[in-house]
Parts: structure tokens; C-alpha cells; sequence
């Protein structure tokens, strides 16, 4: 029974899938196949529901459905929005359909890399290393200061809170319309979540590992690496994901006030000036997609570096 389902949910996703992409645009109106769209989506849950039960079994399918449920369920989206936007045949200007947007994206990657290169290869990238970089340098100098601690911490919650808006365009003013601008933003919204965690995680050291390495007579380079550093991981981790998302939105939205004829912030706005949402949706696409490798990279390496974290351990 469980299989003539699955095989039946598979036919009505590339029935759906079909009609989706090969039938002229407004193929919802005034016809009876908007019911299919929906009997899909139910396939579409049956299918990921099966394929969760199969991946928490102890079978050699296990890992291919732990990888295949949210590619289903990505796809499924994709499917959802062509169908919609080419069924009641949406304007070009209020949404493109994906596959208009993937054609885009093929005709002008030349255009794309190129804003990708000025945004992330040099301003978040830049930024990233050098916020984070003086995040952690300053919350290791701070950790057994309670009088900067007291007056770094209010500070860091107030800079946390201004808008990027109000201080991209003064970086604009003080170092120009290149990337060095958009660096700097990303500077000051990564600097202080670092320090924040950072400092949380160095402080959150057991005593008796601390007692440990006193009676050990360790020196204060040793109580640092073997001590301090590693039980703060998991806080520098969880600030560097961070990290990773608010440096690419933070360079975006900086080239918003100001940019050289390149970035992807000055490509969305010019092209949203145009227009050309089908421009603007590829690269959001791109931008997407390199925030989702970067983030998807630290996990990895927080994987490897705190295997002996309980939440690794256990199978995060």
C-alpha cells in the first residue's frame, strides 16, 4: 500500500511538474487544474513524510533521504511559484517565474560574477575577516576586565541596534563609493557579535577545569588554548554564522548609498529602476546562494573543530 502511494505521489509531482512548465501561460484560468496544484502539494508532503521515517531508520537509505527531504522540499517551492506565476500569468514586473529567472542568470553571468566579485570577493569577505578578527581580539583583552566589560557590552547592544541605513552612508563620506565603504559597514556589524559571543564563551569556563589547570601550574598561554578556547567554540561558531548572513546584507544594502557601476546592490537597485525583476531575482539568487555556502562551510568546520561538543556527539 505504503509503495503504490509513493508511486502515486511521484506521478501527480511530474504531472504537476508537466503542466507547470509546457502548458502556454494562464492555464489556471478558467480551467479545472488548479485542484491538481494542490492534490501535489499533498504528494509532496506524503513523499518528505515517508522519506523522514526512512531517514531516522537504521537502513542503507537513511543518509540519501536525510539530503533528499529538503532538496524535495525546495523543489517544491520552485514547482508552487512556476505554476502559480505561469498559470494566472503574473507580470513580468510583480514576479518572474524561476525558470525565467535561471534563463537570466545563464545569459548574464559575466555581468553577475562581476558584481560578485566587487561585493563579496572584496567588501564582505574584507570586512568578515577584519570585524571578526578584532571582535575576538578585543573580547580575549576584555574577559578579566569587569570595567570594560561593563562598558563595552551597553555599547555593543547600542551598536547593534542602529539601522545599516544610518551608517552606510556616513562610511560612504568617510572612505568613498568603492568596496572599502561596504568593508567598513561589515566591520562594525560583525565586530560586535563577536565580541558579544566571544566573550560569553570564554567566561562560560568550568571551575574545576579552571581549578585544574592552576594545580597543573599551567602558564597563561596554556590555560588559553587547552582551556579557554576550546570550550568557547561552540559561542565563536554561532557568531561567525551570524556573521556570515549580516556581512552579505550589511555590503548589499551599503551599495545602496552609494557604489561604482558594480556590486550587487547596485545591480538590484538599477535594475529594479528598470524594471528587470527577472535581473533582480537572479541576483538574489546569487546572493543567496554564496550566504548559504558560507554558512553551510562553518558548519562543517564547527563540526570538525567541537566533535567532542555534546551536540555534535549526539548527531546535530
Amino acid at each position: 500500500m505504503k509503495t503504490l502511494l509513493t508511486l502515486l505521489a511521484i506521478t501527480l509531482l511530474l504531472l504537476q511538474s508537466g503542466i507547470a512548465l509546457f502548458l502556454p501561460k494562464g492555464f489556471y484560468q478558467g480551467t479545472f487544474l488548479l485542484p491538481l496544484l494542490l492534490l501535489s502539494l499533498f504528494a509532496a508532503g506524503y513523499l518528505m513524510s515517508r522519506m523522514t521515517q526512512i531517514a531516522d531508520g537504521q537502513s542503507q537509505w537513511a543518509k540519501p533521504c536525510k539530503l533528499a527531504v529538503p532538496a524535495l522540499f525546495g523543489l517544491m517551492i520552485l514547482l508552487v511559484w512556476e505554476a502559480i506565476v505561469r498559470g494566472f500569468d503574473v507580470p513580468l514586473v510583480l514576479m518572474p517565474a524561476p525558470t525565467q529567472v535561471f534563463v537570466t542568470l545563464g545569459n548574464n553571468l559575466p555581468l553577475l560574477w562581476a558584481d560578485f566579485q566587487q561585493t563579496y570577493l572584496k567588501a564582505v569577505v574584507a570586512g568578515y575577516v577584519m570585524g571578526c578578527g578584532l571582535g575576538f581580539i578585543t573580547a580575549k583583552l576584555v574577559v578579566r576586565n569587569a570595567f570594560l566589560q561593563k562598558g563595552l557590552l551597553p555599547l555593543g547592544n547600542f551598536m547593534a541596534s542602529i539601522p545599516i541605513i544610518g551608517i552606510a552612508p556616513i562610511m560612504v563620506m568617510w572612505f568613498g563609493f568603492d568596496w572599502q565603504s561596504k568593508a567598513a559597514v561589515v566591520v562594525i556589524m560583525t565586530f560586535f557579535p563577536m565580541l558579544i559571543n566571544t566573550l560569553a564563551g570564554l567566561r562560560s569556563v568550568d571551575p574545576l577545569h579552571a581549578d585544574l589547570m592552576y594545580t597543573y601550574a599551567a602558564g597563561k598561554g596554556q590555560i588559553f588554548f587547552k582551556n579557554q578556547l576550546p570550550q568557547a567554540m561552540p559561542f565563536i561558531f554561532n557568531a561567525l554564522k551570524l556573521n556570515s548572513t549580516l556581512a552579505l546584507i550589511g555590503a548589499i544594502v551599503a551599495e545602496f548609498f552609494g557604489t561604482p557601476i558594480v556590486g550587487m546592490g547596485f545591480r538590484i537597485s538599477a535594475e529594479v529602476g528598470r524594471m528587470n525583476m527577472d535581473m533582480v531575482w537572479a541576483t538574489i539568487f546569487v546572493a543567496a546562494l554564496a550566504g548559504s555556502l558560507s554558512y553551510g562551510a562553518l558548519a562543517l568546520l564547527e563540526r570538525r573543530v567541537t566533535f567532542w561538543h555534546p551536540s555534535v556527539r549526539s548527531g546535530r
